[in-house]
């Protein structure tokens, strides 16, 4: 049976969808749709696209109520709910901590204490009224920004994986980055996909290791880390996950990953579980029924492994 790939490129990651099925042309054809469904998404949800939705909203909501359309609504409200379960550690008004922290745009720096308590005076969702009635959102106070980028590649793999369904592709792993995965039913022949997961490690140059293998079907996994985008200062390492809660970026996890049934939802309670690391892994993992996760921390260069339903190697 033929393998058809398709990418592009969006939300400043490589997306890309692998599809098993007897008839190539169909599933290009379905692969391309599927990748214009995730570039509409960024053009509505991006941060810093200028004209889009989440740009208009974060512009206007202040200084009244703004009607968007009723699928950013559901994610709003969606995003809400996560807010909630999680205690506050995933939050897409975090967007005025990233900036004051450098990380919108720049390499990351240590902002004065005034800074950071500016700038959490205008993150929570409390701060954020969201009225179904009418389909309308507005802002408690001026300075709250939405930033979906916690949850919107989540939601557009979850997406993609929709339209693949209704133009009858039945086998296809879509992936975002290779952060985030979304599997349908497995290759002919398996009974999975298998996705690995790499052991992370400070040394820049250290040979990639397996830290597990994963097996999806008809389900999602999201990885989160802090590696890569960060900046040492004082003697320390300050990454680009900010906790909403505190103010200050995360200390001491590496890795989460979290597998669900639903992109959306592994993408945004992967970041939460980075955020509360592995004291909170207990309370991620009861969040949903069959919830399987992993937290990786470390300590004096030494690493910290806890699994829920995960098979670490």
């Amino acid at each position: 049976m033929p393998l058809i790939t398709v990418a592009c490129h969006a939300m400043a990651t490589r997306f890309e969808i692998a599809m098993h099925g007897e008839n190539p042309h169909a599933l290009r054809a379905a692969g391309e749709e599927a990748l214009r469904q995730i570039d509409q998404l960024e053009a509505q949800l991006s941060l810093f696209r200028a004209g889009s939705e989440i740009a208009y909203l974060n512009a206007r909501a202040a200084k009244g109520p703004v009607r968007v359309t009723p699928g950013l609504f559901t994610l709003l409200q969606q995003a809400r709910k996560l807010s909630e379960e999680t205690g506050g550690a995933f939050d897409i008004t975090v967007a005025p901590l990233v900036r004051c922290w450098g990380f919108m745009g720049g390499d990351g720096r240590i902002p004065a204490p005034a800074e950071v308590a500016e700038a959490r005076a205008k993150v929570g969702m409390g701060l954020v009224q969201l009225n179904p009635a009418d389909f309308t959102v507005q802002f408690a106070r001026e300075g709250v920004m939405l930033d979906l980028g916690a949850i919107g590649k989540g939601y557009a793999v979850e997406q993609a994986a929709e339209v693949l369904r209704e133009t009858g592709v039945t086998s296809a792993l879509i992936h975002g980055g290779t952060s985030t995965v979304q599997a349908l039913a497995p290759p002919p022949g398996e009974e999975f996909w298998k996705i690995a997961i790499e052991t992370p490690s400070t040394r820049p140059d250290a040979p990639p290791t397996l830290l597990a293998t994963m097996p999806l079907k008809e389900e999602a996994m999201s990885v989160s880390g802090l590696l890569g985008h960060s900046f040492r200062a004082k003697g320390r390492t300050f990454g680009h996950i900010i906790d909403p809660r505190t103010g200050e970026p995360t200390i001491g996890t590496v890795l989460a990953a979290v597998v669900l049934p639903s992109a959306t939802e592994t993408d945004a309670l992967s970041t939460a579980l980075l955020t509360m690391g592995a004291a909170g892994h207990d309370a991620i993992a009861r969040l949903r029924p069959g919830m399987r996760t992993l937290v990786v921390s470390e300590s004096d260069g030494q690493l910290q492994i806890e699994a829920h339903g995960i098979q670490v190697r």
